[in-house]
């Protein structure tokens, strides 16, 4: 009676994998609580002949990506990001960010990508995920949260936002990467050198937003991978919700509000996709004994 009052108390909510059919086959298997682990995805080989600066530039203007530059393009966003917003000091806390995130992540189709978390030291409520795997909640939103299933529920939303390839697309669409045919005629100094002229920064693009359909399908994926992992599938609701409190006014949400569908939007959406899908399946876990508390 608790999940249920929950879950018409915070508005209901919407998960979106692929399709609708996707979630529901997924979530059929999980009630006969058989789990199947599929297969990682492999790196599509590069044309012979060009270095591999040359094809780093070819993937980032409309090619194919393989894994290891798509982690060598999200590694160089990534430290760009640190170098704004530096970690949290407080090996503990990475270490178990790294534990959770990881777990979820190995229930996806991208179990053998390099997945790295952390949290940064910044006061908004805010999460960021870069292309290959790097993920980032700020410790304004880690503090908002009350469990393991939630922290789970929210690395989850940004494990799909890579499993999507989200920013990634982002990015080869993108107005200077579509102008940068003039990098191929120039001599640099090597593939970082090439990943920092087409991006610039980089911080911008994953803070920048995406569209309300690829929140939403996060918002899906999310859910199913966490739940997949063990854990309680409607944390990542109480989140929204619980961020759904906050004052729009408030500037600890001003950029998650301005590059995300509000919270009520979000579960709205959970709910059509999830509708009773959920009944009869296992309890998740809460974690609420081995979340760590941020001092």
């Amino acid at each position: 009676m608790k999940r249920k009052a929950l879950w018409l108390a915070i508005g209901l909510l919407s998960i979106s994998l692929v399709q609708a059919g996707d979630l529901e086959d997924f979530l059929k298997g999980l009630a006969k609580q058989k789990k199947s682990t599929p297969p990682a995805t492999q790196p599509v080989g590069q044309p012979a002949g060009d270095s591999p600066e040359v094809n780093l530039i070819k993937a980032l203007t409309g090619g194919n990506v393989s894994d290891a530059e798509e982690t060598q393009i999200g590694r160089q966003i990534a430290g760009n990001l640190l170098g704004a917003a530096p970690l949290v000091r407080d090996d503990g806390l990475q270490r178990y960010v790294n534990r959770v995130g990881r777990w979820v992540a190995l229930q996806s189709e991208r179990p053998d990508l390099n997945w790295q978390f952390g949290v940064i030291d910044s006061n908004d409520l805010n999460a960021f995920a870069t292309p290959g795997g790097f993920i980032f909640l700020t410790r304004g939103l880690y503090k908002k949260l009350n469990s393991e299933a939630e922290l789970a529920g929210v690395l989850g939303h940004e494990i799909g936002h890579v499993l999507r390839k989200h920013h990634l697309k982002l990015l080869q669409k993108s107005q200077g990467i579509a102008a940068v045919g003039g990098l191929l005629g120039r001599k640099l100094k090597n593939e970082s050198e090439v990943v920092q002229n087409l991006i610039g920064n980089g911080a911008e693009v994953v803070a920048r937003g995406l569209d309300k359909d690829a929140e939403y399908e996060a918002d899906r994926i999310g859910l199913v991978l966490s739940a997949r992992a063990g854990y309680d599938a409607y944390a990542l609701p109480a989140v929204l919700a619980e961020i759904g409190h906050v004052a729009k006014t408030d500037e600890s949400v001003s950029l998650l509000f301005k590059t995300h569908p509000l919270p009520e939007d979000r579960l709205s959406k959970l709910s059509e996709a999830v509708s009773d899908k959920l009944e009869g399946l296992p309890e998740g876990q809460s974690g609420s004994g081995r979340f760590y508390r941020l001092r």
